[in-house]
């Protein structure tokens, strides 16, 4: 029988086809994700990067890169990648349990921009990579994410690899080639969460992508079975309840149309959104304020718990991953954005009075055995009224979805003062109608011209 690898790379050279839905949902994830990218510049790991990389940016290179200047498709994605995974506002994917547009549009706009690929094979690229995404993360999680592996470094750049690799022309023995040299570069515990190196996993994930490929274009190759075989990914990477890539099914529909992706409404670690979701929405059932609440009560999964590791952060880094900071924005704001995640924003006296308030718990595992669960949370308020309320699904997924006006204020939240950044939205939600991708990552100005 055929190795995991082998069937996935076979349906991706057997170019598929792709349906409007799918290709709608794609345009909006890599708008969303350009987005990121540029509100993600100025973040220090950004910065660390492009600064640890300067001698290879300059005026001439294959691809663009976030900030300004061009370098080789590695680099490119390196940066990029960062830069869109550095805010922690980039979308999350369930069955891949990754941030697979973070990985997969920077892999991919690397590649693009480097020979020349047209908007229609650049969207054709992220379908196969996030395809890929989702049927080797559907393997091995929800153990490997729950023991403390950053899928988004793992899994991510498997998958992306077979998107890459397919954007270069490979063959599906290449995309196989790709696919198994990437498994060798997969890695990113997470408790790099709440530091710079947490952005940097996706970085490396996109680079590690299109290194596998061009590896795999010059010959190289490893194991094709390397999934599932001894000493192999699974094994090494996850446990006894993995499901394993036996009964896998490819595309049938596309996982973007039967899982889709979530765009984050709130720029924070997605494990804190069912939880920020339920509390605007008690609020704006009830009318209370932060002055009127005695306690916060919040019961999430496991995984959640041990992301959000902060219960008093210290920096923006920390407060992304600090459930106690976002149930205080919440409790004091109608709305999450970008500026409530900086040093001042953390220190401020009226957010660190309320970080007491919050306690934080996880369901047991004989619970989470049963299936998904969802995020509760119970406010007592000082006139003795105790509010509950419990999400399964955060606005921006496939259940409870972004509409247009969702999306536009995200990307302008992310390209505040930015010129240009409406037109640039404007072409990036027709991208396949690009010819060639030169525009992107150029300043929005540039950018949005037609």
């Amino acid at each position: 029988m055929p190795s995991a690898i082998e069937r996935i790379a076979d349906w991706s050279g057997s170019r598929p086809a792709f349906s409007p839905l799918a290709r709608l949902r794609a345009h909006h994830a890599i708008a969303d994700t350009v987005g990121c990218m540029l509100a993600g510049i100025g973040d220090q790991a950004t910065q660390a990067v492009r600064e640890a990389f300067a001698s290879g940016i300059g005026p001439e290179g294959a691809a663009a890169v976030a900030g300004g200047g061009r370098a080789t498709e590695a680099i490119a994605a390196l940066v990029n990648g960062t830069a869109a995974h550095a805010l922690d506002y980039d979308d999350n994917f369930r069955p891949g349990i990754t941030h697979a547009s973070a990985v997969l549009v920077p892999a991919l706009l690397a590649v693009a921009q480097g020979r020349a690929a047209s908007g229609l094979s650049f969207v054709d690229a992220y379908l196969i990579g996030l395809e890929a995404q989702a049927a080797v993360g559907r393997g091995i999680n929800p153990a490997h994410y729950t023991i403390g592996w950053h899928a988004t470094s793992t899994v991510g750049a498997i998958g992306t690899a077979a998107g890459t690799a397919w954007l270069m022309g490979l063959d599906a023995a290449g995309v196989a080639r790709a696919m198994s040299v990437a498994a060798s570069m997969a890695a990113g515990p997470k408790g790099q969460f709440g530091t710079p190196a947490k952005p940097l996993h996706a970085g490396l994930a996109a680079r590690n992508a299109v290194d596998a490929a061009a590896l795999a274009e010059a010959g190289m190759t490893g194991r094709l079975d390397i999934l599932e075989c001894p000493m192999g990914i699974a094994e090494l990477f996850g446990d006894d309840s993995a499901a394993g890539w036996e009964r896998m099914v490819l595309a049938s529909p596309h996982v973007i149309e039967s899982d889709g992706l979530t765009p984050k409404r709130h720029p924070c670690c997605g494990s804190t959104h069912n939880t920020v979701d339920a509390i605007l929405d008690l609020k704006a059932e009830h009318r209370f304020g932060a002055g009127d609440v005695e306690a916060v009560d919040t019961l999430v999964g496991i995984a959640n718990v041990r992301n959000l590791a902060y219960p008093d952060p210290q920096d923006e880094m920390q407060a992304r991953f600090s459930m106690h900071y976002c149930v205080a924005l919440a409790l004091l704001q109608d709305r999450l954005s970008l500026a409530d995640f900086t040093p001042e924003a953390v220190g401020r006296p009226e957010i660190r009075r309320l970080l007491s308030l919050t306690t934080m718990r996880a369901y047991d595992k004989s619970e989470e055995a049963a299936g998904r669960q969802p995020h509760r949370v119970t406010i007592r308020l000082k006139d003795g009224r105790l509010l509950k309320a419990e999400r399964l699904e955060a606005r921006g997924s496939i259940a409870v979805p972004f509409d247009d006006a969702d999306r536009q204020a995200k990307f302008a939240d992310c390209c505040a003062g930015m010129p240009g950044a409406a037109a640039l939205y404007a072409r990036l939600t027709d991208i396949d109608a690009a010819a060639d991708l030169g525009f992107l990552l150029s300043e929005p100005a540039e950018a949005g011209r037609a």
